[in-house]
């Protein structure tokens, strides 16, 4: 009975485990890292040999010379990249409305004198609470409290928001975006 049932499944378990938990992945990782080395590695950002980010994992700014990202639902501390979600609350939920409300009074609060409307990506987590885009928009409604904080002229700020811009994937999906973290680092490299 042992021969005839048992030691074939016996075999197979140990072929396909061997196949499924270690050949498969070794392959699909050499390949990956062979091919996409960046991408296999994190997408990491490094500043002076030093990994300061990834490019995509969004990070929080909260300083007024920096831009901010978007808000994140990652709890407790924001962009946790081990607690990826969405927060859950509805657009009926009174939770998400006064988290928007105290949210836009942050954005006014840091800079009194703008009047333009708040960019909703500014106000509302993304789908992964992890998102480092921001709409052109968002950015340029950021730029002239991080012109004035940093003392740059506004049409320079703008030029680092022109240059780290990145176009629809494939010319055709989603929207123009800026990556935050590059932004705020191409502003720790300018001068005024």
């Amino acid at each position: 009975m042992f021969k005839t049932y048992l030691r074939p499944a016996l075999v197979l378990f140990v072929l396909l485990s061997a196949l499924t938990g270690l050949l498969y992945p070794i392959a699909v990782t050499g390949v990956g890292q062979s091919l996409f080395p960046k991408q296999a590695a994190g997408s990491l950002v490094e500043v002076g040999g030093k990994a300061v980010g990834s490019e995509l994992i969004g990070q929080t700014f909260t300083e007024p010379k920096y831009f901010w990202g978007r808000p994140s639902a990652t709890a407790p501390m924001g962009t946790n990249a081990t607690g990826s979600s969405g927060s859950n609350v509805g657009p009926l939920n009174p939770a998400l409305t006064d988290a928007v409300k105290a949210r836009v009074e942050a954005l006014r609060a840091a800079d009194p004198g703008n009047t333009q409307s708040v960019p909703v990506d500014l106000v509302t987590a993304s789908a992964s609470g992890l998102d480092p885009h921001i709409t052109l928009a968002a950015a340029r409604y950021q730029a002239a409290r991080v012109a004035r904080v940093r003392g740059l002229p506004v049409a320079k700020v703008q030029a680092l928001i022109n240059e780290n811009t990145e176009g629809r994937d494939l010319a055709v999906l989603g929207e123009p975006r800026v990556n935050v973290l590059k932004l705020n680092l191409a502003l720790d490299k300018t001068r005024s």
